[in-house]
């Protein structure tokens, strides 16, 4: 599905129009991948128009930036207003969210430093991302044959643009394998994550994740799900994940912005538990639902527009 497409982006301070958010082709950025972004969601509460986590989400973007000894010029609080104008600017109620910096236009090598950072934040309308089923009746994946980054190549900490080629691989050959997604083992065959989205299994009534040594992301939805899993009662381990446990799992499920909580029914054409999703699976999603829906948030979570 095309972009859809709004009035205004904001770029270095200011709101400019759709049509004027343009790049030099020799930018640093599209020769070298050097940029970073963050992905989050605007909600339509019931309360009204609600930010998922903006706070937690900016602070991850000036993160990234730093591990490549880049540094934003802008705080974190100009950027959470600069969010909320740029929503408030396009009158939109939900929507998805997309800050990122890069390196610009001046000289064109390797050695990045003389390139001005450039940060951009774009919103638009966006619906589910492995489609409008896929949190009611759970999606089908396989186990990539591409690993993730191994320790001291990229860092995954980052929310790097760079790293996103290794995703692309990852997520392509899923498709044209006939699966909605991939999960990437790590370097020493360990899952890892998905393309875009942290995992999580259950088995036995015991949720786990794979650990920050398996080069994931730090998801923030996820940190989400591993409170909400505890306040609901549920043993939590965050650890190292064999590939065959995935087809012991009772439940498995993604999360992300972007999928947000979307169950798995099969893994490499293995059915996970009754094939549909699980009991727990689906009391965290309502759990979550609670607070981006109904904004029942004693956590915080939610900075209203």
């Amino acid at each position: 599905m095309p972009l859809q497409k709004v009035k205004k982006i904001w770029r270095n301070g200011e709101l400019i129009n759709w049509d004027d958010a343009t790049i030099h082709v020799l930018s640093h950025v599209v020769h070298y991948g050097s940029s970073w972004f963050e992905g989050i969601r605007c909600y339509d509460t019931e309360k009204g128009a609600a930010v998922f986590r903006l706070d937690e989400h900016l602070r991850r973007l000036q993160d990234s930036a730093k591990i490549f000894r880049a540094e934003i010029p802008f705080s974190v609080e100009d950027l959470k207003k600069a969010t909320i104008d740029t929503i408030k600017v396009n009158d939109l109620k939900s929507c998805y969210i997309r800050p990122f910096a890069f390196r610009g236009y001046y000289e064109l090598g390797i050695t990045p430093f003389t390139c001005p950072i450039d940060v951009y934040i774009a919103v638009w309308q966006w619906g589910k991302y492995l489609g409008e089923d896929s949190v009611e009746n759970g999606i089908d994946v396989c186990v990539s044959s591409w690993t993730r980054l191994a320790p001291n190549t990229l860092p995954p900490v980052a929310k790097a643009g760079a790293n996103y080629m290794n995703s692309q691989l990852i997520k392509m050959e899923a498709l044209k394998n006939g699966f909605a997604e991939g999960i990437a083992l790590d370097v020493t065959g360990y899952v890892s994550e998905g393309s875009g989205e942290n995992l999580f299994m259950v088995r036995d009534g015991v949720i786990y994740t794979t650990s920050i040594a398996s080069s994931i992301l730090q998801g923030i939805t996820r940190d989400s799900v591993i409170k909400i899993a505890a306040e609901l009662g549920y043993e939590v381990h965050e650890s190292h994940i064999p590939r065959e446990f995935l087809y012991l799992a009772d439940e498995l499920f993604y999360t992300g912005t972007a999928v947000e909580i979307t169950p798995i029914r099969s893994v490499d054409k293995i059915q996970v538990g009754t094939g549909k999703p699980g009991p727990i699976t689906q009391k965290i999603i309502e759990k979550f639902h609670d607070v981006v829906n109904k904004a029942q948030d004693k956590y915080g979570w939610l900075t209203f527009i």
